[in-house]
């Protein structure tokens, strides 16, 4: 299989959901190196993000990622993406080989016309939807995420530079009990945006350190 080397760089619109997390809850889900960030007495900082990527991106696919937890290793501060999924086997490829995500395949339907509903599924089992009641437009912003991630017995991360269109969004969002992340409880986000005419790069892995075996 086929698959463009990093960086990557992605167009297109976004929803991403912002929320507080139990970290009892996030804790399985992420590496023994990684500190989690308590952003709150007992509560890291993550939410859902479920974008497409149109025209004039190095691959064209739907993404959902869900972040669990927001982390630290060393000096270093960046969020843990514990599940990932999307529509094309490429970009399976690439993500779990260049960055060590757990990318898997996943369905996704946009309805209702400026892009107001999203829903994902995985073998006719919904992971989660999104569906806009308002959307108060706000200004351009260019945003650096930094992540972790691992690949065999490294411990990696890398940043993701945007720029986009943001709007806040009155939205509902629905993460059914049989999907694999309903345990997070991420379904009363405090924040939802709309990122429109996104443009997005993400760059090339760095290892920090060889993982702990035991």
């Amino acid at each position: 299989m086929s698959y463009p080397q990093a960086p990557w760089t992605l167009q297109g619109y976004s929803i991403q959901s912002l929320q507080p997390i139990d970290i009892e809850q996030a804790r399985p889900l992420v590496p023994a190196e990684l500190e989690i960030v308590s952003v709150f007495p007992g509560k890291t900082l993550g939410g859902i993000y479920v974008a497409s990527y149109e025209t004039g991106s190095t691959l064209l696919y739907n993404e959902l990622i869900v972040v669990a937890a927001l982390t630290r290793y060393a000096n270093q501060i960046g969020s843990w993406v514990s599940h990932i999924y999307v529509d094309n086997p490429d970009s399976v490829a690439g993500g779990r080989e260049i960055w060590g995500l757990p990318k898997q395949l996943a369905q996704f339907v946009w309805e209702r016309g400026n892009h107001k509903r999203v829903s994902v599924y995985q073998d006719n089992q919904l992971l989660c939807r999104f569906e806009q009641s308002w959307q108060i437009p706000t200004w351009r912003q260019p945003l650096k995420v930094t992540s972790f991630s691992t690949q065999d017995a490294d411990l990696l991360s890398f940043e993701a530079e945007a720029s986009a269109n943001f709007s806040l969004l009155g939205a509902d969002l629905q993460v059914p009990s049989g999907s694999p992340f309903h345990h997070l409880s991420l379904d009363q986000p405090r924040l939802v945006f709309y990122a429109d005419q996104l443009r997005l790069s993400v760059g090339s892995p760095q290892q920090l350190a060889t993982r702990v075996k035991f």
